[in-house]
């Protein structure tokens, strides 16, 4: 008999973490039926598609209450699913505001919980450790501080390591890649990575892009290219650039090979300021959001660092620019610092190995993938 589960991942890097679990379940064991909420490479390893995460692509709290009546249509979705198909396991990848929330239903429905890629406690405050203690079976974390936080509290968890150790990796040689951008050995690549929303898109890349026309006034050789999210429209993005008088190279499905290639990247705030590092480049990370959400963030947020660099390295060692501290003249000034300081360049690259080293070994996905496997053989004892 085929063993069900249901996976809610409401953001991009949910959907390309639960795909890389599912992937490796089917190794371990065909015999389970997969259904959710998640985005294309969900899809394409054979997940029931209930919801797509395209329809949940807001973020902040103002945005959220403007998407109630979004939030309503899916957990109805959902519900309705669980009492219809009665799974046997839930996957929770991250989303905790939908998420942590959704948890109670499931709870009440006597379904094991598994909550996979922890959310963001360290930094909004621990009491979110107490409501998830109540409601989830096991927690399945990346970061090894997160493992102590959830031992401390009494929680099941397993620290498995983090998975973009064996994604982020360059498809193609930087030769080839070069001769893609035409960049000569004279130029210095500036990598964009403005986000996976159209919302950060819309705020951070303006800032990134008078930040580098600024610089390129001081330092003529520079090229400019952007690493797209694969559910960002090109030709939207290019009307973008194009209104902000922005040359720069639109890639697709090449953003890990511009992040190790480039020779500086911005980033904004979130899963690209860890790939970022991990790629070992230098970096500078940015971000902006709506007034409203701002403020009510500063209220809450615990850490005195946003980017996964230094949450990781426990100290400043990128820079940060955030909000109103976003001003063009001032990201250029440090990415003139950095780009033309060797003795600083080398710091960061160094800080930023020593990052990589504390996120444990390659193969996460697989051990995520044995501790599923073994929840679920558990509901059959």
């Amino acid at each position: 008999m085929k063993k069900k589960v249901l996976i809610i991942a409401g953001e991009p890097s949910g959907d390309l973490h639960g795909a890389g679990l599912i992937r490796e379940l089917k190794g371990i064991n065909p015999d389970i039926e997969y259904s959710g909420v998640g985005g294309n490479k969900l899809k394409q390893e054979g997940m029931n598609f209930l919801y797509s995460i395209e329809k949940l692509s807001f973020m902040g709290f103002y945005e959220v209450l403007k998407n109630l009546k979004v939030i309503r249509e899916l957990k109805k979705k959902l519900l309705d699913f669980i009492d219809r198909d009665k799974p046997d396991l839930v996957i929770l990848i991250d989303y905790p505001g939908f998420n942590l929330r959704f948890a109670r239903e499931i709870k009440k429905r006597g379904i094991l919980i598994l909550y996979y890629i922890s959310p963001q406690i360290w930094a909004w405050g621990k009491k979110r450790i107490k409501t998830i203690k109540k409601l989830v079976n096991r927690m399945i974390v990346f970061f090894p501080f997160e493992e102590k936080l959830y031992k401390d509290a009494g929680v099941e968890v397993n620290f498995i390591g983090h998975p973009l150790l064996d994604l982020v990796k360059p498809s193609i040689s930087k030769e080839e890649f070069q001769r893609k951008l035409q960049l000569n050995s004279e130029e210095t690549l500036i990598g964009l990575l403005p986000g996976s929303r159209w919302q950060e898109i819309e705020k951070v890349l303006p800032v990134m892009a008078r930040a580098c026309l600024i610089l390129k006034k001081r330092l003529p050789d520079l090229k400019i290219a952007i690493g797209v999210a694969p559910n960002i429209n090109k030709e939207r993005l290019q009307v973008f650039l194009k209104k902000m008088n922005l040359d720069a190279t639109i890639l697709e499905d090449l953003t890990y090979d511009l992040m190790s290639y480039s020779d500086l990247l911005l980033a904004t705030s979130g899963t690209a300021t860890l790939e970022s590092a991990i790629s070992g480049t230098p970096l500078i990370v940015l971000y902006k959001t709506s007034l409203f959400t701002y403020l009510l963030a500063k209220t809450l947020v615990k850490i005195p660092n946003i980017g996964m660099a230094n949450i990781v390295a426990g100290k400043k060692i990128v820079p940060e620019f955030i909000q109103s501290e976003a001003k063009p003249e001032r990201i250029a000034r440090e990415m003139e610092k950095i780009l033309t300081d060797k003795g600083e360049y080398e710091r960061i690259k160094n800080d930023l190995a020593r990052v990589r080293d504390k996120l444990g070994e390659k193969g996460a996905y697989h051990r995520g993938a044995q501790i599923v496997n073994q929840m679920l053989s558990q509901v059959f004892l």
